[in-house]
């Protein structure tokens, strides 16, 4: 009787093993299944961004204070500075002003009404305003002309390389945009081209960060189809075009 229990014993502990054994083998692979599935979507995370932007829209402004107000990070500054451009630009197109009248009235107002707000202080005995000592950090024009300077030297290169006849594509593409760029200054001056360059700094980035994904995959399908149709032309017109052969300076 006591080997009997023994035996039964010994088959319940044996099927308790393999029971456990075949839920540590489940576990196992559904482990591996799953960190399967984690390292998929890795792989495949690469994602369309428009001008192959690898950074955020904020980084790609420039960072800091200038691409918060692109970016409206601060509505009552952005809007402050949005309503005031747009305030001279009526001033000079809509009412016939020009910049250094306005510039002239603008300081006599404001030195008058200091002047005598300086001198009344002393009859109704008050502290005089105080006028802040306004200068220009000398980085801040350093800077400056450091990224102007950069920006004509890859404006000037880029002239360069189109003139030597080397890349029909871009000669194409400066071609249209001079071309394009001519058109929109025969319809308006240089003031309103301008006020909309500023315009479309303060709207177009804001909206573009906020329908990012959007935008992307409708401009992943429409470089796709400008690709399709310009391998077409190319075949047909471009790929004709005798080239001569470039020939190297000698020095």
């Amino acid at each position: 009787m006591a080997e009997h229990e023994e035996g039964a014993g010994s088959v319940i502990e044996s099927v308790v093993e393999k029971i456990q054994e075949k839920l540590h083998h489940d576990h196992s692979s559904s482990s591996s299944d799953s960190d399967d599935d984690k390292k998929k979507p890795s792989v495949s995370s690469a994602v369309y961004r428009l001008f192959g932007r690898k950074q955020p829209v904020h980084n790609v402004l420039g960072g800091g204070k200038p691409a918060d107000i692109f970016l409206w990070r601060n509505k009552k500054i952005s809007a402050g500075m949005l309503g005031g451009v747009t305030v001279v630009w009526l001033l000079f197109e809509w009412l016939g002003y020009h910049l250094l009248t306005l510039v002239c009235h603008f300081l006599i107002l404001t030195l008058a009404i200091l002047f005598l707000w300086s001198n009344a202080t002393s009859f109704i005995n008050k502290a005089p305003p105080k006028i802040p000592d306004v200068h220009i950090p000398e980085d801040v024009v350093v800077n400056l002309a450091r990224g102007l300077r950069f920006e004509l030297n890859r404006l000037f290169a880029l002239l360069h390389e189109v003139a030597l006849g080397r890349d029909l594509k871009k000669f194409l593409g400066v071609i249209a945009g001079l071309w394009i760029l001519s058109v929109v200054g025969s319809w308006c001056n240089f003031l309103t081209l301008f006020y909309i360059a500023f315009v479309t700094l303060h709207t177009v980035p804001v909206l573009y960060e906020k329908y990012e994904d959007q935008i992307d995959s409708a401009a992943e399908k429409a470089g796709i189809e400008i690709k399709k149709q310009y391998a077409v032309l190319d075949a047909k017109v471009l790929s004709k075009i005798p080239k001569g052969p470039l020939k190297e300076k000698k020095f």
